[in-house]
């Protein structure tokens, strides 16, 4: 009889996952709107993007981070296909790392400002932009003066980004550092590295204990730094680290740092097919963690994610994943 059960329950979730697709979006037009937070702690301006539902409903929320020399309008295949699933996009733009370094510069110079934009100052910075946002977003979220009034659901949080970004969101969610201190945001639930980065002191195992909530990281085979030392191979030390939360991980075959954005830097050009997945996977990622939804937990350890990628392409998961 418990073999029957266990048969029936496994048949269930079969046909959850079966019918449950990532990339089926209804074809609602999205609105973005563009405000600035003032974090008045640190004296900054924190411009911002945010996608919306069509849905008035309370939306999860989800933060990304750009990567060096990005802005709050990068990327929006990811606000417009994360806002049609339901949630609300936050895009930070981080000054003093953002596209304002590099716009007026001579393009012989532009890597040696980018060089020196990615300081520990700014990193620093980024970390306290993420708290300073979501502090401004739940005060505009109850009032009623406020176009974001009550379109937010604060209980539910995912952060993302990407390179320097990835960098940030590793930091918001618990990742230690040698000289101490943390960064930790605990109202963030989820998260999603893209082209994420080892600690270069410290062994990853140890830097990323501390994190306990559910992680997805993406990266590619050629995914090295244009700016920094980083290689491919460096970028596949964070995923064993992470060992006290569920965690997912795909490479892709033949990607490179470029491919996880729509920037056309340097004659870099991006496959579609990394962006259709990229969607599928973090769609699922953030309908499990965020919403809790079993059949999107089904896809996501299922032959279901794999068919996305390529079979070059690898798709991995931790013990807590299941």
């Amino acid at each position: 009889m418990h073999r029957c059960v266990l048969i029936f329950l496994g048949l269930i979730s079969f046909a959850r996952s079966a019918d449950y697709d990532p990339l089926d979006v209804p074809k609602d037009d999205i609105v973005s709107k563009t405000f600035t937070v003032q974090d008045t702690k640190h004296n900054r301006d924190i411009p911002i993007r945010v996608y919306l539902p069509a849905s008035t409903k309370p939306a999860p929320v989800i933060l990304f981070s750009h990567g060096l020399g990005g802005s709050r309008d990068n990327n929006p295949y990811l606000g417009n296909h994360w806002a049609k699933r339901g949630y609300a996009v936050a895009f930070v733009q981080h000054s003093g790392s953002d596209e304002s370094i590099w716009k007026d510069v001579p393009p012989a110079e532009r890597l040696v400002t980018l060089k020196k934009a990615a300081s520990i100052g700014n990193f620093v910075a980024r970390t306290h932009d993420i708290p300073a946002v979501i502090d401004t977003l739940t005060v505009w979220n109850d009032d009623k003066q406020h176009p974001l009034f009550h379109r937010l659901d604060l209980d539910h949080i995912g952060m993302s980004g990407h390179s320097f970004g990835a960098h940030t969101t590793q930091a918001v969610i618990g990742q230690s550092f040698r000289l101490g201190g943390s960064f930790l945001e605990p109202r963030i639930d989820a998260a999603v590295m893209m082209s994420p980065s080892p600690p270069k002191a410290d062994d990853s195992a140890k830097a990323f204990a501390p994190i306990k909530v559910p992680t997805l990281l993406m990266t590619g085979t050629l995914d090295d730094s244009p700016v920094g030392d980083t290689t491919p191979a460096d970028r596949l030390k964070v995923f064993p680290g992470l060992t006290s939360a569920p965690a997912w991980q795909v490479v892709f075959d033949q990607a490179t740092h470029m491919a996880f954005g729509e920037r056309n830097l340097a004659g870099a050009k991006t496959d579609p097919r990394y962006h259709r997945a990229i969607l599928a996977l973090t769609t699922a990622f953030w309908d499990a963690e965020l919403r809790h939804q079993p059949e999107a937990k089904a896809w996501l350890n299922g032959s279901e994610a794999k068919s996305v990628l390529d079979p070059q392409d690898t798709w991995e998961s931790n013990a807590k994943a299941k």
